[in-house]
């Protein structure tokens, strides 16, 4: 829940560019552009990438929930297409057990490491163990503690700050809110930063509680604080939750209290099943700001294969968020992330870490 800042996604917002009470555009495909056209092989395919003899090291934080799900389901279609053998490990939310199967990565050697989320102090430790070893390391939101790693992020910032707009004008910049959050999440800590400013700035908005787990039913844990939360403070308009996990959660809540009608939910991220949820009939969630999760597993793929052929690879990757509203999805027909990618080709960013003997 990180090349130089892409642009260009306003073609995208045609169902993401408005707050609950403003209508949307139905979504129409737009025509193809040099950023999302398929491109052809611009290089030769590199010997060890054609002998299939390229192995990458994938170590999760997490592995349970629908965006890590389709983030993986994106980096293994990647690995697949570029003839790379992705050997995955996950800590199941264990920062010690992610620290640990980093350690074995290292020891065995790969051409490459991913790393997918976790907490800084318990991986750069390994980090620079790998860096040492000369192997080329990706990490994903996640602070390597080295520059000699590439970092790849969603705009956390944006994305924040794209449900926050949708917030406000939906509350008219007044109203309690109860904001969901757990630190030492990369992409969790700097949504924060964007929240604490957009308190400042908007005094009118009054956090009266905070709540938040993540473990191996964060979904529901959310939903048990949720209730809580919204018992004790029967003023609250809207929920902060950005985290996809913690939007259905509190999802739950405001539908088994009967409360979709008063408070209204402002997430982050998504799935299908994140659409489900958003498009069922009397859903709270309103507002979501995402990109597309098995495009940014695709991502740190390709960057992972550029640093093994020894193209140059930006030290900084940032995959651009689009703002998705829950009227855009109804009307749209949208029921799949597959259908929001086909309607909208930018959410696959194909030209970050491009792999030019690739086709894409």
């Amino acid at each position: 829940m990180n090349l130089a800042r892409l642009v260009g996604v306003a073609a995208l917002l045609a169902l993401a560019g408005c707050s609950q009470g403003v209508p949307a555009a139905a979504p129409s495909a737009p025509p193809p552009s040099p950023s999302t056209a398929a491109a052809t092989p611009t290089a030769a395919v590199p010997a060890k990438f054609a002998s299939g003899d390229v192995r990458i090291s994938l170590v999760r934080q997490l592995s349970s929930g629908d965006y890590f799900e389709q983030w993986l389901a994106g980096a293994q279609a990647e690995a697949k297409a570029l003839n790379v053998k992705l050997e995955i490990s996950s800590g199941d939310g264990n920062n010690d057990k992610q620290a640990l199967n980093l350690e074995q990565a290292v020891t065995a050697k790969p051409d490459a490491i991913i790393v997918d989320h976790g907490f800084a102090q318990t991986v750069q430790p390994a980090i620079k163990k790998a860096v040492a070893a000369k192997i080329p390391l990706v990490a994903f939101d996640v602070d390597p503690g080295t520059a000699e790693a590439v970092t790849l992020t969603q705009d956390d910032h944006q994305i924040a700050k794209q449900v926050l707009g949708a917030l406000k004008a939906d509350t008219g910049g007044s109203g309690e809110v109860v904001y969901v959050y757990v630190a030492g999440f990369a992409p969790l800590d700097r949504r924060n930063e964007t929240w604490e400013q957009f308190k400042k700035d908007n005094p009118g908005i009054k956090q009266v509680a905070q709540i938040g787990v993540v473990n191996g039913s964060t979904a529901s844990a959310v939903a048990d604080q949720a209730k809580a939360a919204l018992q004790a403070h029967p003023g609250v308009k809207a929920i902060l939750a950005p985290y996809d996990e913690f939007a259905k959660g509190a999802a739950l809540a405001v539908k088994e209290l009967g409360l979709a009608d008063k408070v209204k939910i402002y997430g982050a991220d998504m799935s299908t099943a994140d659409i489900g949820v958003m498009t069922e009939p009397n859903s709270p969630w309103v507002a979501t700001s995402a990109t597309d999760p098995a495009n940014v597993g695709r991502v740190a793929v390709r960057a992972a294969a550029l640093l093994v052929a020894g193209e140059q690879v930006d030290r900084a990757l940032t995959v651009p968020p689009s703002l998705i509203n829950q009227k855009g999805l109804r009307d749209a027909g949208i029921s799949s992330v597959e259908q929001l990618t086909a309607a909208f080709p930018g959410l696959t960013t194909p030209d970050v870490a491009r792999v030019p003997w690739a086709a894409s």
